[in-house]
């Protein structure tokens, strides 16, 4: 996003993570190179027309974001698929490439987890510090972001009521982590059971990842920025750090650039599966911003405890989980207990006329099929040996290399 102030669902940005693996399937710390590579020195953000590339935290983690707001996301997909195409080009002269889904599923963190090490490093060094950042909740948690706008107070509290009623549903849409150190972990979202607690040195950070209800500037900086700001005192006493980086909800509001940003979506296979996916959400945002569903006073009132009470399950069964809380469920006109799957085709039904046709395509595999922690497993068919495990994901970076769908 940028300075300039837009309206609701007149741009949008979004980030999409990707690691770095060498061809041996060992992940490959070597950003800088590639960064070198492209732009002929070391930079740590290089803008490639629409598309920005940027390094993260950890050294084998690449970030390919808009290059500023963008009006629609209709061309996106095919904007960052020729970004990945690219990178893969570069990355040949290191016998690397790129690695999609949210997880690494043989990465050790305690032995290839490097930190970047050149602009910012002051921030990740003194992150470390805090909270030792050789973990799987630092280095192996590849997620997309959506970035949506709110010009003042009015649209800010319409767009956060609606974000955080959808919040707990998203790893039901786009869970894509369900593998660790070659073992199923038992969630399909491990991505965000890791995300809950990997900064519980500074609890206020996360909170319980579902924003508190705040409803404008001053109350969020009340209610979420002020006890950030006095809890992170103790660790940083030179004031490196800014109370927008350390927010790390589930959604964080952005006030330095009038934006919230939607941090529960695990990065897929590809980009047509991530626009897809972020399409899908923004539709149905719409519908709770446009009062189509329930009222801004209904949306407003489910407390934080209520909707992670939701999420919770929901990152460990995926689409599978049934939910049963039936005031909830009247948030978005069903009056029956309903599956996290059945649920998001219901969503999809009815926002179906809003979402551009070359979105449908995705959404049918992922709605039909399953998400994509849900095919993983199915294409790993309990064999659990380093061979077979890296022969899928290799088919899974031949996805993201071609832009297709992963259909074991």
């Amino acid at each position: 996003m940028s300075a300039k102030r837009y309206h609701l669902f007149e741009v949008y940005g979004i980030e999409l993570e990707y690691m770095l693996v060498y061809n041996s399937f060992k992940p490959a710390p070597i950003v800088d190179k590639l960064f070198t590579k492209k732009a002929g020195k070391l930079m740590a953000d290089i803008e490639n027309g629409p598309v920005a590339w940027s390094n993260e935290l950890v050294a084998h983690v690449v970030e390919l974001k808009t290059n500023g707001p963008a009006q629609s996301l209709d061309n996106l997909s095919e904007l960052f698929h020729n970004n990945i195409l690219e990178i893969n080009r570069l990355l040949e002269y290191f016998q690397a490439h790129l690695l999609p889904t949210a997880a690494h599923p043989k990465l050790n963190p305690l032995t290839d987890t490097e930190l970047w090490k050149h602009s910012y490093s002051d921030v990740y060094q003194l992150y470390n510090k805090i909270f030792n950042c050789k973990g799987h909740g630092w280095s192996n948690v590849q997620s997309t972001h959506i970035n949506l706008p709110f010009y003042d107070d009015k649209e800010f509290e319409k767009l956060h009521a609606a974000i955080r009623v959808l919040l707990p549903l998203i790893p039901g849409l786009c869970a894509s982590s369900p593998i660790l150190e070659g073992k199923n972990t038992g969630f399909l979202d491990t991505r965000l059971q890791y995300y809950k607690t990997n900064q519980k040195a500074v609890p206020e950070l996360t909170g319980m990842v579902i924003p508190e209800r705040a409803f404008t500037k001053v109350d969020y900086y009340a209610t979420i920025f002020e006890p950030i700001k006095r809890a992170i005192k103790p660790h940083d006493s030179q004031g490196i750090l800014d109370h927008h980086f350390l927010n790390s909800r589930g959604a964080i509001a952005r006030f330095d650039r009038n934006a919230i940003e939607i941090r529960l979506v695990d990065v897929q296979e590809c980009p047509k599966a991530d626009l897809a996916i972020c399409a899908l959400i923004i539709a149905v945002l719409k519908l709770l911003v446009g009062k189509k569903l329930a009222p801004l006073n209904e949306q407003k009132q489910w407390p934080k405890e209520d909707l992670f009470a939701l999420l919770d399950p929901i990152i460990r069964e995926g689409e599978r989980c049934q939910i049963s809380n039936t005031a909830y469920l009247k948030l978005f006109g069903i009056a029956q207990p309903i599956s996290a799957q059945a649920l998001w085709q219901h969503l999809y039904q009815i926002s179906k006329d809003s979402i551009h046709p070359s979105h449908y395509e995705a959404l049918d595999c992922i709605l039909s099929q399953g998400t994509l922690a849900t095919r993983i497993l199915k294409a790993v068919n309990n064999n659990y040996s380093e061979m077979h495990i890296k022969n899928v994901y290799q088919e899974l970076a031949a996805c993201l290399n071609n832009n297709v769908m992963f259909k074991p």
